[in-house]
């Protein structure tokens, strides 16, 4: 259970932004009780959506995630001789490479495979590919595929004991980012209804902001602010919940948490790529605008950025910015991840 502390608020508070120290993470350690039951029931099943976590299965999460981070002796290489196969049918930097260095500092042995230089040059099916590397008794196989629904459908033919995360599917989801997105903003308020978070840029292509949405809603954000230009905010489906702004100065008044997003350029089809300097003028998130928000306004950015498009250099390196730890946030939340998904076999 999450519980109300009056002096982590007031120490949230009044302590200067800690975006790359062990005060906030201890903080949170010490805000949510453990309790292991939500875990183990999400040990069983394959990793696909946002939406498929329990609150209390984030909590716990970003709880084990925060103690990696601060208790390093607690990580005693628990997964030795068990294997991942790291699955990109995409570029990325971020997530495959913390997943790797999650998974190699939990004691796992990792096998990457990438579209380019596999059998998928060959003709071979994203199924029979699959097939062949679950033919290989892996314990784990991390997934991103530009198609929608790919990894859930996988996961429907995994054998047992063979656990999927889904690591990205074209626009639709990418979980453990949404994971450590709420992390990083658990660090930084005590209640996430306290929360007005403003997510803006290219959102309709973005499977990051599907999945926030998604996540920090089941968490009991206290707003969502949606801007964007017309032809990059999504419907109604995903818009539900949220209200949707058409300039982004009007966003961000009073907004204490901004999620800038980048134009999903290898997703649109159809559309005209806006000038950078242009869009940066009427979207970008610069330091006058940045004024604009509450004093303490915190901002995050998925990766990778664009700067001088949706986000200045001055505002991504300030203080403010929590974009470096996301990374690190990153890191940890996959090897909590990790841990409780094979935790029965450990």
């Amino acid at each position: 259970m999450n519980k109300s502390n009056p002096r982590l608020k007031q120490q949230l508070e009044e302590q200067p932004l800690d975006t790359q120290g062990f005060d906030r993470p201890r903080a949170l350690v010490k805000s949510i009780d453990e309790d292991l039951a939500p875990l183990l029931d999400l040990a069983q099943r394959p990793i696909v959506s946002a939406n498929q976590f329990s609150r209390n299965q984030i909590l716990q999460l970003a709880r084990l995630a925060a103690r990696f981070e601060t208790q390093p002796q607690m990580i005693t290489r628990p997964l030795t001789g068990k294997i991942l196969i790291s699955a990109f049918y995409e570029p990325s930097t971020r997530t495959r490479v913390s997943f790797e260095a999650a998974a190699k500092r939990l004691g796992m042995h990792v096998i990457n495979i990438s579209a380019t230089g596999s059998s998928v040059e060959k003709g071979e099916s994203l199924e029979d590919t699959f097939y062949t590397i679950q033919a290989m008794e892996p314990d784990c196989i991390v997934v991103r595929h530009p198609e929608e629904g790919n990894a859930a459908r996988l996961a429907a033919v995994a054998e047992p004991g063979i656990h999927i995360i889904n690591a990205g599917d074209g626009t639709a989801a990418h979980p453990s980012q949404a994971l450590l997105d709420a992390l990083t903003l658990k660090q930084s308020f005590e209640e996430f209804s306290q929360i007005r978070l403003v997510m803006a840029g290219d959102i309709r292509h973005s499977r990051v902001a599907r999945s926030a949405i998604k996540m920090l809603s089941a968490l009991g954000i206290g707003e969502i602010r949606l801007a964007g230009p017309p032809e990059f905010v999504p419907g109604e489906s995903t818009t539900a919940g949220t209200r949707v702004y058409n300039d982004l100065d009007s966003a961000v008044r009073g907004a204490n948490a901004i999620m800038m997003l980048r134009i999903q350029k290898e997703r649109i089809s159809g559309l005209d790529i806006p000038d950078a300097a242009q869009y940066h003028r009427e979207w970008g998130l610069n330091r006058e605008r940045l004024n604009l928000a509450d004093k303490n306004c915190v901002v995050l950015h998925p990766g990778p950025m664009n700067r001088g498009v949706e986000i200045s250099s001055e505002v991504a390196d300030s203080p403010q910015s929590l974009i470096r730890r996301q990374v690190r946030n990153g890191l940890h939340t996959r090897m909590a991840l990790l841990l409780t998904l094979t935790r029965r076999q450990a």
